[in-house]
């Protein structure tokens, strides 16, 4: 299994700037500073530093995937034929150039992905199915989980205290 690199040391004040970032990324530098009660110099050199050390990875727009047509979500679980060395490289490189699917995930236990993607209709969901998914290479096996609604979606980490 790859090793991940250590992480980077945060401080209460770090924790603090990223708790801020992740709830709202667009305040200035003055009003991120206020915040988390330091200077606009202070907080910019921090800021900068979890920028460099790649704690922060980007900057983006979370949409809203119902006020863009996307009224439906997809979870779904991928088998591949082969789970060689070049025949994952293969599906993940096709997975990669797809816009349509958000996430894709190489899961540990029976099944090889877990992939999410939304879509506009169950005309769309058909259409992903057989122009997308089973296109992909070595696909053998999918098993699909619509979501019914939405119980909590965050896209910030709990850093603790």
């Amino acid at each position: 299994m790859p090793t991940s690199p250590d992480p980077v040391q945060l401080d209460a004040i770090d924790r603090a700037i990223l708790r801020e970032l992740q709830h709202d990324a667009r305040p200035t530098n003055v009003e991120l500073a206020q915040r988390v009660h330091l200077s606009p110099s202070a907080c910019l050199r921090r800021v900068r530093r979890l920028e460099e050390s790649g704690v922060i990875a980007r900057y983006v727009a979370l949409l809203d995937p119902k006020a863009v047509g996307q009224a439906g979500t997809s979870y779904t679980i991928v088998n591949v034929e082969r789970t060689s060395v070049e025949a994952l490289r293969r599906f993940e490189e096709a997975v990669r150039l797809e816009p349509a699917i958000l996430d894709c995930f190489y899961v540990a236990g029976s099944n090889d992905y877990l992939i999410r993607f939304t879509f506009r209709d169950a005309a769309d969901l058909e259409r992903f199915h057989s122009e997308v998914l089973t296109r992909l290479p070595g696909v053998v096996r999918s098993n699909s989980m619509l979501v019914v609604r939405t119980v909590k979606k965050t896209t910030a980490l709990d850093l603790g205290d």
